[in-house]
């Protein structure tokens, strides 16, 4: 088992990556847990995957285990399963000492974390993800929300787990989609700090895809290393955290602009990327060898590095709800080299439509 330690004082938690499996989840929980009573949550499909082992291994250290099982999918991130969840936990007497596991994806570590931070004013929070996206983005960094019917993840919080256990065995569980979508956040980390680790995802590509498992503990621990380094130096992120929203901007745009159901996450990230990667280009930050290297890996990956077809007005549109922009103004992270980024908040929309179209707005338009 490997340890990263992200160093937040008082609030310092450890991410265990754990390549011999659920074994090693024991040892991993010694002093992590303060009561006797743990709520497991899961969705339905974690639950039929993972939950009896999770289970098995909690009762034998001696704690009281309930469940509480949500619908998959980012609607769970409501209004209404919080208010479940929350019943399901003052069924269960869970007090301040109580801590609440959440076991799956982005969406179970959301909004189970989201019931933690606000259950009694802060109980105690565990991170278990078991889909590539929440092992290397949303399970390290403290984040935890539900989604509006207006805006998503704007009702939230930050806090931070008490620990982060990554099992990278459970990948192999993944359908491929889902494997590509974390992919690109993993991705994303090396392009805007680690040149090195570029090169390394180059050579251990098919590797990773075959779910190896040297190879995958190898990328995880690297991957969320980059974000705990960062998260340790802007917990809040009020400046140097946003780095890690490479690609976003307009991925974000993206995502909404085609309702949310179009693209995974990631998808619409890793079309982002290259699109801003594309500013970057125009503004003389980076050469066009740039673009190709990433473009090259992200398909190799399984993941789109175009829109085939899109309603450009209403993405541009889109960019100005960003809830990273500042007084009006769209900010972007753009590369400015391998592994480095800065954040600009000076784009014109003249060079988001020429990265989008390849052609600047015309006189008259």
């Amino acid at each position: 088992m490997q340890t990263i330690i992200v160093d937040l004082q008082e609030r310092a938690y450890p991410i265990h990556i754990a390549p011999e499996g659920w074994e090693a989840l024991p040892h991993a929980i010694d002093g992590t847990i303060k009561g006797k009573k743990v709520m497991v949550v899961c969705d339905e499909n974690t639950h039929r995957l993972y939950y009896s082992p999770v289970k098995s291994m909690l009762e034998a250290k001696g704690y009281t285990v309930y469940q509480a099982v949500v619908p998959p999918g980012e609607a769970s991130k409501s209004f209404e399963q919080a208010q479940a969840l929350y019943t399901k936990a003052l069924e269960a007497n869970l007090d301040r000492s109580s801590t609440i596991v959440a076991l799956g994806g982005g969406v179970v570590g959301d909004l189970a974390g989201f019931i933690a931070a606000t259950y009694m004013r802060g109980i105690g929070f565990i991170q278990i993800p078991t889909s590539l996206l929440a092992q290397v983005d949303s399970s390290v960094g403290g984040k935890v929300a539900i989604n509006h019917p207006l805006a998503k993840n704007i009702i939230g919080a930050f806090y931070q787990p008490r620990m982060v256990f990554i099992n990278p065995r459970t990948l192999s569980t993944l359908p491929p989609r889902e494997f590509a979508t974390g992919m690109a956040e993993l991705i994303k980390h090396a392009f805007i700090a680690d040149g090195d680790f570029i090169t390394w995802l180059e050579q251990n590509m098919e590797a990773l895809l075959s779910c190896d498992v040297q190879a995958l503990t190898h990328a995880l621990y690297r991957s969320c290393s980059i974000k705990a380094r960062v998260v340790e130096q802007d917990e809040r992120e009020a400046g140097l955290r946003m780095i890690l929203n490479f690609g976003h901007t307009i991925g974000h745009a993206i995502e909404s602009a085609t309702g949310y159901s179009k693209y995974t996450h990631g998808e619409a990230v890793a079309m982002g990327m290259v699109y801003e990667a594309k500013i970057a280009v125009h503004r003389g930050l980076i050469g066009r060898e740039y673009v190709e290297r990433l473009s090259s890996l992200l398909e190799r990956a399984g993941l789109p590095t175009r829109l085939e077809a899109a309603d450009w007005g209403l993405i541009i549109q889109r960019m100005a709800y960003d809830k990273k922009n500042v007084d009006s103004r769209i900010v972007f992270v753009l590369p400015t080299g391998y592994g480095k980024v800065e954040v600009f908040k000076d784009v014109a929309m003249d060079e988001v439509r020429w990265a989008l179209t390849g052609r600047e707005k015309k006189e008259g338009k």
